[in-house]
């Protein structure tokens, strides 16, 4: 899934520079693609202070200028032009159905359409749209079927402000559970039929969507994230919040303790695996045939222990984490596969954004 809500159709398809700014950490990606095969040029993260982005909303641009900085001179990335991405309740992702018209009508009768469904005032968003062709339609051509999207102007602006701070230009904009799609479609083969569920679990928003036949039929934001984990550990041993960041990476602390995090790990595990059970049981009351295979699991907390098999077992689901690299070449970045296969679950959405070109839609 591709859109593109600001920038031009100057350098059309000319290479994009994946920048995945989360709450946690920024991660920077570069590829290049050449016939159909992806290669990794670049790729790196920084940790973020948890004060710098708070719930979504950016405290001080400066550290965040000042990192996304330091990271393009420590890759000695060149590329200027930058893929971003947005999430959680600034942005409104919605299906919606209408008659069939021409090109001319279709932009204005979906801005009306628009302020049906979204829950802002309709001149404070920016608006895109996806129409699926017919063949993806489930009752034919009788209506059109399309996938709203909007994202207030507000969060647009701050992060294209972000980017434009650390002297690179922003083309496109993307949803963190679009760019795990496009992520997934590269790297994964698709079975007739198939409906998988992709979570992607960041440090303060959770991104859930569930695709079939490769085509986006739900998603949902979900403010719960990583720092959850952290809070509950800082809360139950006594810990500072970098102490209980490193114990939950880790999954180690003094033995006395060992007991206390597991239980902890276990409880806060629960809990973000009935928000996934919940988003999914309501999918399918929504949706024909739309029993789940299995879910991928990216984003920082994806390997948290635990949590894979307490959502397997939940669910009665194979779960397995995300790999953006699988059907990427990565012999450029002289990382070893342990490495790589470390920090992959957490360059899912980078590696999707990496994947745009400019002049996308």
């Amino acid at each position: 899934m591709k859109w593109l809500n600001f920038g031009s159709t100057f350098g059309r398809n000319k290479q994009l520079l994946g920048l995945d700014i989360g709450s946690s950490a920024i991660k920077v990606v570069q590829m290049k693609e050449v016939n159909g095969k992806y290669f990794l040029q670049k790729f790196a993260m920084k940790p973020l202070e948890p004060e710098v982005i708070v719930d979504g909303t950016v405290m001080d641009a400066g550290r965040v200028v000042m990192v996304i900085k330091e990271l393009l001179k420590e890759t000695n990335i060149k590329l200027k032009q930058a893929a971003i991405s947005v999430s959680g309740h600034s942005v409104i992702v919605k299906k919606i159905s209408l008659p069939p018209m021409g090109d001319d009508e279709l932009e204005s009768e979906v801005k009306a359409a628009a302020e049906q469904y979204i829950p802002f005032d309709i001149n404070e968003v920016n608006l895109d749209f996806h129409e699926f062709s017919p063949s993806d339609q489930p009752d034919g051509q009788t209506q059109m079927s399309l996938l709203l999207v909007a994202a207030k102007k507000d969060k647009v602006n701050e992060m294209t402000e972000l980017v434009r701070g650390a002297g690179l230009i922003p083309m496109v904009l993307d949803i963190d559970a679009f760019a795990i799609e496009n992520m997934y479609g590269v790297n994964y083969e698709t079975a007739n039929g198939d409906v998988v569920g992709l979570v992607n679990i960041g440090a303060s928003v959770m991104n859930i969507n569930i695709l079939k036949d490769g085509n986006s039929l739900f998603t949902r934001d979900i403010a719960v994230g990583g720092s959850g984990y952290s809070e509950a550990i800082q809360r139950e041993l006594g810990v500072t919040f970098e102490e209980a960041e490193s114990i939950k990476k880790s999954h180690r602390a003094a033995d006395s303790n060992a007991a206390a995090v597991a239980a902890v790990l276990d409880g806060v595990n629960a809990e973000v695996s009935s928000e996934i059970a919940k988003s999914i049981d309501y999918f399918k009351t929504t949706v024909a045939g739309g029993d789940l295979s299995k879910i991928v699991l990216s984003g920082g907390c994806a390997k948290v222990s635990g949590l894979a098999a307490q959502l397997s077992e939940r669910m009665g689901l194979p779960v397995e984490l995300a790999n953006p690299f699988q059907n990427i070449d990565v012999s450029a970045v002289g990382l070893d596969e342990d490495s790589l296969a470390d920090l992959a679950p957490m360059a899912a959405v980078g590696v999707g954004l990496a994947m745009r070109m400019n002049g996308d839609r």
